[in-house]
């Protein structure tokens, strides 16, 4: 795991002035490259760590810093524990890790540490009863740290999976999802997580493109995906009291005008499509008046009279009267 490893690392920094990544790499029993790409997440996280080229040269902590292990600050480790303790209930190796660096802390720091570890609990139960583990993250974790190429499952909603060939660089949380930010043939993409249903090696290494910084590809992406998420503005007015559950369907994405006279508000909301909005609006019924634009409109009536016909009968669906019909078969209204 490679919270343990940059633990291993840090103390090994502590024992010795200056250490090569061939060192390291031996100390740990990892390649090379692996150990380089540690030191760097060490001094890339604000770690007093730093290099020194040429002969003679290698990685250091600042100062030779050796008794609080890290440099951080009582407030930063205490973010650091609030932060990793919860998962350490379920992770055993996480545990370890953070063992370890308790015991390098030094003793005034000690117990703001264990405290914070203790102030927080993870519970992945979804009370929806829906299936929220997700199983493939641990091995895209080790892909993106071993730089492996990997062929993955993917199933995006109502479709079957499909395989498809990834270069993993990188791991983004938005909003408590995660997304694998990975190379493909076709540029930079971002794959949902929860959807991966397969992971295995190819035995390649993963290409990594020059340059690549994660946090600047990643709002990149984000931006792009929030382009289409906003691509277009309906309008029109809710009744009084719908204003939270618009909130909930919409989120940052709907604004209000001030209210009317019959206690109506206008209002605008933003999706990929027309009728994309008003798909998600149909289930409000006539709590909400679509205004604009005409797409959204016709889309709404089309729903509500495919609505109408399948269930404005008197006889339920499957009853003598109304015969089982074939998944995907067309509906016809009654005579």
């Amino acid at each position: 795991m490679r919270a343990d490893r940059l633990v291993a690392a840090l103390l090994f920094l502590q024992t010795r002035q200056r250490v090569t990544a061939a060192e390291l790499a031996a100390e740990l029993d990892v390649s090379e490259r692996t150990a380089r790409r540690d030191l760097e997440a060490l001094a890339s996280s604000g770690i007093p760590v730093y290099s020194q080229a040429g002969q003679g040269g290698g990685w250091s902590l600042v100062g030779g810093a050796r008794t609080d292990l890290t440099g951080l600050t009582a407030p930063e480790i205490r973010a650091l524990f609030l932060l990793t303790g919860p998962d350490a209930d379920a992770d055993p190796r996480t545990r370890t890790a953070l063992r370890k660096l308790v015991r390098a802390l030094p003793a005034t720091l000690r117990e703001g540490a264990e405290t914070a570890a203790r102030a927080g609990v993870s519970d992945g139960t979804d009370w929806t009863g829906a299936e929220t583990e997700e199983a493939c993250l641990a091995p895209l974790q080790r892909a993106v740290v071993d730089a492996r190429e990997v062929r993955i499952g993917y199933a995006r909603p109502g479709r079957e999976p499909r395989e498809r060939t990834v270069q993993p660089l990188g791991i983004a949380v938005k909003s408590g999802v995660r997304y694998l930010v990975a190379g493909t043939e076709h540029g930079l993409r971002t794959y949902r997580i929860g959807r991966v249903t397969s992971v295995t090696e190819t035995g390649a290494p993963a290409v990594r493109p020059d340059g690549f910084d994660l946090p600047t590809a990643w709002r990149a992406l984000a931006a792009r995906m929030e382009d289409r998420m906003v691509a277009a503005t309906v309008r029109g007015r809710a009744a009084p009291g719908t204003e939270p559950v618009l909130e909930g369907l919409f989120g940052a994405r709907v604004r209000y005008g001030e209210r009317t006279a019959d206690g109506w508000a206008p209002f605008e909301a933003d999706g990929p499509s027309p009728e994309v909005v008003a798909a998600r609006l149909a289930g409000l019924g006539a709590r909400v008046e679509l205004l604009d634009p005409p797409e959204a409109r016709t889309a709404l009536a089309r729903i509500g009279a495919e609505l109408t016909l399948l269930y404005g009968r008197s006889a339920p669906s499957g009853s003598p009267e109304d015969p089982p019909r074939a998944p995907g078969s067309a509906v016809t209204p009654p005579a």
